[in-house]
């Protein structure tokens, strides 16, 4: 529609002139067949002759339009005129200008209009106003009365025009009633747009907990495809509360502001999924109204796995460091004691102070496991570089063989043909074989330690294997637990921190391989990995 009601082609005015061109002739053959065989009397019915040619013409043209309806505006626009034109003509020369037949120029108005708004709707009326002009000055002789024209001619115009603005105040209707449902649908498509990218799951619901907004996230969180528009909150999110089931539904009726809660958990395909919902009533115009609860879920498992995990953390930590720190503390205040009574003796203070110097190795060690922890935690150092396998194996054999040496050991090297590189993080590679080769050296009273290499289908093979005292079933299962120490009295008699082994799963998690234990108690252990092998060549 354009400013000043004009009006451009609708679907409506070719639907209307199609279906007129087919019933309009049928309707007028009838009528003049009523004056022709004096039913109905007319005071303008010239001839049979012109009776049968104009209906002839019209049939002819209203079949013509049926099979070829107008489609452009011009076409529409003599079309139209031909109607106007052959309607004139069977009121001057059959029906005359009589209330039973002008009061169907009502179509040809509502047509103009429909097609060509305002303007039409005025020619239309002008050429009614001049064929009952001309009609009555025709017929004037014949008995036409011009009072009658006249309230025919008005009685049209009157309802034409009813009709009309009826018509355009049913279009405006409807045009705004689509505008404010595009409107409506253009705002739901922005919201619909800003909660599909959030990335926490979002979920709105109506008075009655059926769901009818959600954005992917929610999808994603319930690993589903299905949709969950027009379901029920309580049967898309089942909630346990310390094993007990909990009804969202009853907690959103029974709120009243923003609430956050982070006490609840949910059950997927056999996973406990943590979660944190915030949930807050929708309010109308009436404050005191809801229309619905605004949902937010976050999955908080892993954030609270490792909140769990740093709190244990801790805790360990300081059991474990409170037992060398206490020791360490006497030891150093006993040998201070003695060292200030005349009758100290030498070696009594030398006891004190080894022992304190023990534990302060140990905690050296557990500072730097930490260390190496955190790092791999962090990822420092975890860039990858070529690594000459053969290189890197005689500088651990080089660097460990007298720590062996020191306890009677020996450190056995095992490399088997050409090894070729390796492409990881030079660091993370050389910790895990340290740990390893420490702890075998460690657990090993007598016989040998062996670092072994070899290649085989494009895959570099470490083990580190000894002839100690060997880790039982029970013990393998826990053995990579932080801060786990078996209960077998020669483990507790070396003073291990118990991350050595913690550690190394972490470092193999970062290089991308596995750790694989072979051990049997009393006769050894074999711990071992494997890595891709590199084509490229080290600097």
């Amino acid at each position: 529609m354009k400013k000043g009601g004009k009006r451009r082609t609708v679907e409506e005015a070719p639907v209307a002139i199609r279906i007129g061109a087919v019933l309009v002739p049928i309707a007028l053959t009838a009528y003049g067949l009523l004056i022709q065989y004096g039913f109905v009397h007319s005071i303008a019915y010239t001839s049979d002759v012109l009776f049968y040619a104009l209906m002839m013409i019209w049939i002819v043209f209203g079949t013509f339009i049926f099979l070829d309806p107008p489609v452009d505006k011009r076409k529409v626009a003599m079309q139209l005129i031909a109607y106007h034109l052959l309607s004139a003509a069977f009121i001057l020369l059959v029906a005359g200008f009589t209330m039973t037949f002008v009061i169907c120029w009502v179509l040809l108005l509502i047509i103009s209009q429909l097609q060509f708004g305002d303007k039409g709707f005025r020619l239309s009326v002008a050429a009614l106003v001049t064929l009952a002009i001309v009609d009555t000055l025709l017929y004037l002789d014949r008995g036409a009365s011009i009072i009658e024209n006249a309230f025919a001619l008005i009685s049209v115009i009157l309802v034409g025009s009813i009709t009309v603005l009826y018509t355009k105040s049913q279009h405006t209707d409807k045009a705004d009633l689509a505008s404010a449902k595009k409107e409506k649908n253009l705002q739901r498509d922005r919201i619909l747009a800003l909660i599909n990218n959030l990335a926490e799951a979002v979920v709105s619901v109506d008075q009655r907990g059926i769901v009818r907004v959600y954005n992917a996230a929610v999808l994603g969180l319930l690993d589903t495809n299905d949709s969950i528009n027009g379901k029920h909150i309580d049967d898309i999110l089942k909630l346990y509360e310390d094993r007990k089931v909990v009804r969202l539904s009853k907690l959103l009726q029974d709120s009243h502001g923003v609430i956050r809660d982070d006490s609840y958990h949910i059950s997927l395909g056999g996973e406990d999924i943590r979660l944190e919902i915030t949930h807050s009533p929708i309010r109308g115009d009436n404050m005191n109204e809801s229309l619905g609860h605004i949902i937010i879920l976050r999955d908080i498992t892993k954030s609270k796995s490792l909140e769990e995990e740093r709190d244990e953390f801790i805790s360990v930590v300081s059991h474990e460091l409170r037992t060398p720190i206490t020791i360490a503390e006497g030891s150093i205040s006993n040998a201070q004691l003695l060292f200030e009574r005349k009758d100290s003796r030498a070696n009594l203070i030398g006891e004190g102070l080894a022992s304190a110097h023990e534990q302060v190795i140990f905690l050296s060690k557990m500072v730097n496991d930490l260390s190496t922890l955190s790092r791999a935690e962090r990822g420092v150092a975890d860039e990858a570089e070529v690594i000459d396998v053969d290189e890197l194996a005689h500088t651990l054999f080089n660097e460990y063989s007298p720590e062996a040496s020191k306890k009677d050991l020996v450190l056995n090297l095992d490399i088997h043909g050409k090894l070729g590189n390796v492409k990881a993080s030079r660091l993370y590679l050389h910790e895990l074989l340290q740990n390893f080769i420490t702890n075998a050296i460690k657990y090993t009273k007598e016989g040998t330690v062996t670092l072994k290499v070899s290649k085989k289908d494009g895959q570099v093979l470490f083990s580190v294997k000894d002839s100690g005292i060997g880790i039982s079933k029970a013990d393998q299962i826990k053995i990579f637990d932080k801060f786990y120490r078996s209960e077998d009295y020669r483990t507790r008699e070396t003073g291990g921190t118990g991350l050595g082994l913690y550690v190394s799963t972490k470092l193999a998690k970062k290089l991308g391989c596995q750790i694989e234990l072979t051990s049997r108690l009393n006769h050894g252990s074999t711990f071992s990995f494997s890595l891709p092998s590199s084509k490229e060549k080290a600097d």
